[in-house]
């Protein structure tokens, strides 16, 4: 009996003492060891052997990039409005051993840094400009926070302002603000809006004018062109009608032709005469038709060589 217990004794501390000795470490972990309470050594990821009631592990970190919420507070802008800030810091430890030795509470340590961090920053800005520079503020954030907390193996990466709230009266006045500089940006807008519409329209006028009037003087180039044209046929026409006569005549039996001409002419004109008016202004020898023709051939003689009609000095009426 007494042999059993003491060889449950023995195993218990045959355990007892693998398991102070086998360390395993997970993967973005630190251990901090300490051997009769001095710092010894910081065990990284893997297996490790201690000496067994020598070494301990103190403290184990966790290597990864951690996220801590900043409380609420207020801070005064410098233009004395109270105003409600938050945020978020990030962080993760680079020495397991500064951060255990450095300070008590990295964690604790760093966000009230980072809350008088953002109070005196923000106590360097106007109300309207805390809204406007937030890239500003937490660089100037994480600059403070990441020098102070080098001693402590700690990096700041980042930080981020969450909420930025003013107190309700501030809040309606900025509304009102908002709402007054939208209504006067949507009377500008519309204004352009009315002007440009008058300019397209009095240069839709201006060009359709111009290209009235264009046309309007083409049309014209073009009648006169026409005119023109017309004009210079028609005299061409009554040259070479006047030629083909004058050829006709001077050719073998035109004469005779003509005198034929002539007299039908005569007798159609005065047929007409007689049909159309009431009253006749009749030759002193109707019948004499033949001395007509004769006077007219006279003078077609005369005008093909060159010689001036005389001027008859008795008129027959």
């Amino acid at each position: 009996m007494i042999i059993n217990i003491v060889l449950i004794g023995l195993i218990l501390f045959a355990l007892a003492t693998f398991y102070k000795t086998i360390r395993i470490v997970p993967q973005k972990s630190a251990f901090v060891v300490e051997r009769l309470g001095k710092y010894t050594k910081t065990m990284v990821a893997g297996l490790h052997v201690l000496i067994p009631f020598i070494d301990k592990v103190a403290y184990k970190h966790s290597l990864k990039e951690q996220a801590l919420d900043v409380q609420p507070q207020i801070c005064i802008t410098k233009d004395n409005i109270s105003v409600e800030v938050d945020g978020v810091i990030y962080l993760h430890v680079l020495d397991a051993a500064k951060a255990s030795y450095g300070i008590n509470d990295y964690q604790f340590a760093a966000m009230q840094l980072a809350q008088t961090t953002m109070r005196s920053v923000i106590g360097k800005l106007d109300l309207d400009k805390t809204f406007e520079v937030r890239e500003s503020i937490n660089g100037a954030i994480v600059e403070a926070v990441d020098h102070a907390s080098e001693p402590w193996g700690v990096k700041v990466t980042r930080y981020e302002v969450k909420n930025i709230i003013p107190p309700k009266s501030i809040k309606d006045a900025m509304e009102k603000q908002m709402r007054a500089e939208r209504e006067k940006r949507a009377v500008i807008a519309e204004s352009e809006g009315a002007k440009q519409s008058k300019i397209n329209r009095a240069e839709g006028e201006r060009q359709e004018m111009i290209s009235v009037s264009e046309g309007e003087k083409q049309r014209r180039i073009n009648e006169a062109e026409g005119r023109g044209q017309e004009i210079e046929r028609v005299a061409q026409a009554t040259a070479k009608g006047i030629k083909e006569v004058a050829l006709a005549i001077n050719s073998e039996g035109g004469l005779n032709a003509v005198n034929m001409r002539i007299a039908e002419q005569y007798l159609d004109e005065f047929g007409n005469l007689a049909r159309t008016n009431n009253t006749l202004i009749i030759p002193q020898n109707v019948t004499d038709i033949a001395g007509m023709v004769a006077s007219a051939m006279q003078v077609i003689k005369n005008e093909g060589n060159g010689v001036a009609p005389l001027t008859r000095g008795k008129t027959e009426g």
